[in-house]
């Protein structure tokens, strides 16, 4: 399989082009790669399907967020909506753009105009969009949800096909071919196209007698119990799709997808930054000068760590792979501790005397080296 190239060189824009600019560029490469001008060419045709993928996603601001932000990563798991897009899904999503060359019934019909392709539309059921809520031991792992969904499901008395008794017959509008014919003019000259038959909606048959059940429709609401399998590494935001897991498509048509957005639970201990997680330890003063061994948690359970003597506050200790999965499978992210020196609000007379004391010692006047401001210069510049 060739790999994938990056959305924006496929449209041959740049990573800011406005939505005016995507829909031009694909426009473009539409036109020059549709399969009625390259008529047998496999290459023009996985052009024009690269091209809708690549406009599927960069058109759709939610999507074109997460593609900006995880690459190919983000559009992945459970089959997402962009990838391996049919013929029939591109000319029913993208149709609309070349309304104003008068090709909107050209690409509605598909291949040939549909009157030489002899093709039978199949009605499609909706998508149904849910949310699912993770907690990061979940997202660490992997997870299996199970959950109910509310959808049209098929009817049982007619199986789906919308007739009382199994009975179609051809619709007397398109004469079975579910598309109508018409001559129109396009940039390309007069051509024949077809769109859907209104009569059959494209089935190219109409129901005898209708379903008393599904009032001839062939689904009806129903409920079903859908396991997700849900990668590890996911993040706020991101959306899987599970092809086929949506409403039943009417007359035994094209069932909808089911989009699964994803909410992370947020966690009293760790800040998340991407695959890195940070967690905020507390010293004490005694502790940062003389050094000690401490206990912090992880996603996965508790590790002790070594507080070197003289550990100054804000100093971030890096605990490798002890962070989240990366959801595109290339390594896990980093736990970093950011060390913070507990100064103590009220303190005894006793005590009060004892700093007192200590503060007129050399040991405990500022002092920092080049070292330490470098230091505290690039943790101002990873935290900001």
């Amino acid at each position: 399989m060739a790999e994938k190239r990056d959305y924006y060189e496929v449209l041959g824009v740049s990573k800011s082009a406005t939505p005016e600019e995507l829909k031009k560029a694909y426009r473009k490469l539409a036109l020059q790669y549709h399969p009625d001008r390259n008529p047998g060419n496999k290459e023009a045709e996985e052009k024009f399907k690269e091209a809708a993928e690549a406009y599927e996603v960069l058109s759709n601001p939610e999507k074109r967020q997460r593609y900006d932000q995880y690459g190919f990563a983000g559009m992945s798991g459970q089959g997402y909506s962009g990838q391996g897009m049919s013929m029939d899904d591109i000319f029913s999503q993208f149709g609309d753009l070349f309304a104003d060359f008068g090709l909107g019934s050209f690409f509605s019909g598909g291949f040939g105009g549909g009157s030489r392709s002899g093709r039978v539309a199949r009605e499609r059921g909706s998508n149904i969009r849910v949310k699912v809520k993770l907690n990061l031991q979940e997202i660490e792992k992997g997870v299996k949800k199970k959950i109910k969904v509310n959808k049209y499901v098929a009817c049982d008395h007619c199986h789906g096909s919308g007739s009382e008794n199994g009975e179609t017959e051809t619709c007397p509008t398109c004469k079975g071919r579910g598309q109508v014919v018409q001559m129109v003019n396009s940039i390309f000259g007069q051509m024949q196209t077809a769109s859907t038959c209104p009569h059959c909606n494209g089935t190219g048959k109409v129901i005898k007698n209708k379903c008393t059940h599904c009032n001839g429709q062939g689904i009806v609401k129903g409920e079903e119990i859908i396991e997700i399998d849900i990668p590890a590494g996911v993040g706020e935001g991101m959306q899987l799709t599970l092809r086929g897991k949506g409403g039943a498509g009417p007359h035994n048509g094209v069932d909808g997808d089911l989009l699964v957005l994803i909410e992370e639970e947020p966690n009293p201990d760790f800040e998340r930054d991407g695959s890195n997680l940070i967690y905020n330890l507390f010293i004490s003063v005694t502790d940062a000068i003389l050094g000690t061994d401490v206990e912090v948690p992880t996603v996965s359970g508790k590790v002790r760590i070594k507080i070197a003597p003289g550990t100054q506050s804000g100093k971030v200790l890096r605990l490798r792979g002890k962070g989240l999965p990366n959801v595109n499978s290339y390594g896990t992210g980093d736990l970093l501790v950011n060390v913070n020196v507990w100064i103590p609000k009220k303190v005894t007379k006793d005590e009060e005397r004892i700093l007192q004391g200590l503060g007129k010692s050399e040991s405990f006047k500022p002092n920092p080296t080049d070292d330490d401001r470098s230091f505290f210069k690039k943790l101002r510049d990873y935290f900001s």
